[in-house]
């Protein structure tokens, strides 16, 4: 093996809006809604472990952010490819449980990664739908991989995979600003009963499909929190202050995290992460380079 390591970056999303979609193959489940890619996302390092040629031995090193630590889903992807004695090192500023979508990227840049050093010879759409599936199966997220991949503003049309799912998106960029409150489980909230939820999703959907801008998107999503019942105080009041600014804001999903266009948070006098829609989606890296 010519190479000692693969690295992939992949965008952090934020949801805005959402209607859940269970199927009996995970290929074929999903989300349809709409989000935001960010230039702000997760870094992952794949490194030649002890038996990453045979790929039957047990699993390598994995650490997130320097620590000790697993994701369920990126390990299912691993073994999928046959790559569980790879070490695995993710990095991100994103904090995790909070409506970014670090799950996905990391299981997605896992995915990319390992098949790149491996030389397995899997095509893009395999890979997505390896870590759609995987993350899926563990009840961390729908939608997040397939949006994640695409770059962008991704509209999910279609729950499911490549190949099962459909995509389309807003031709938009922006500068983006976000604060995090706090984590919000994704399991107990797509565990629950996601009647209204889902209902209040294919109402945001088609707005923003008859006419597809942000600014339609961000007042979509504002409605969907409310009618979801997901909005927590201190997201529902910053959301108003950046409105009282004159700026757009709503609701991460899920996660207690306020995402604004353009300076938004900074307006409503919040100190707010920057960054910017990501235009390129999940992809290879040089160390060092996005």
């Amino acid at each position: 093996m010519s190479r000692q390591r693969a690295t992939a970056f992949v965008p952090g999303h934020v949801t805005a809006f959402f209607s859940a979609h269970p199927a009996a193959r995970p290929a074929a489940a999903g989300s349809r809604g709409a989000g935001v890619t960010l230039t702000d996302g997760v870094t992952v390092r794949v490194s030649a472990g002890g038996e990453t040629e045979a790929g039957d031995g047990g699993s390598g090193a994995r650490t997130i952010d320097g620590e000790s630590g697993t994701i369920g889903a990126v390990d299912d992807a691993l073994a999928e490819l046959g790559a569980t004695g790879v070490d695995v090192a993710v990095e991100t500023d994103l904090p995790i449980g909070a409506g970014f979508g670090v799950s996905g990227a990391a299981t997605l840049g896992a995915a990319l990664a390992a098949n790149d050093l491996l030389d397995r010879g899997r095509s893009e759409n395999e890979l997505v739908r390896i870590a759609h599936e995987a993350e899926v199966a563990r009840g961390t997220g729908l939608g997040d991989v397939v949006a994640q991949a695409r770059g962008g503003v991704p509209i999910r049309v279609e729950p499911g995979a490549p190949g099962i799912g459909e995509l389309d998106g807003l031709p938009a960029t922006a500068r983006v600003e976000y604060v995090t409150f706090g984590e919000l489980s994704t399991e107990e909230v797509l565990g629950g009963d996601t009647t209204a939820l889902s209902a209040a999703g294919e109402d945001a959907l088609d707005r923003l499909r008859a006419d597809p801008r942000l600014p339609t998107m961000m007042d979509a999503a504002r409605a969907f929190a409310r009618e979801a019942d997901l909005l927590v105080p201190e997201v529902a009041a910053a959301i108003d202050a950046v409105g009282e600014a004159g700026g757009e804001a709503a609701m991460a999903m899920l996660g207690r995290t306020v995402f604004a266009l353009g300076t938004g948070l900074s307006d409503a006098g919040y100190d707010p992460e920057v960054c910017r829609i990501d235009a390129a989606g999940a992809r290879l890296t040089v160390d060092g380079q996005g």
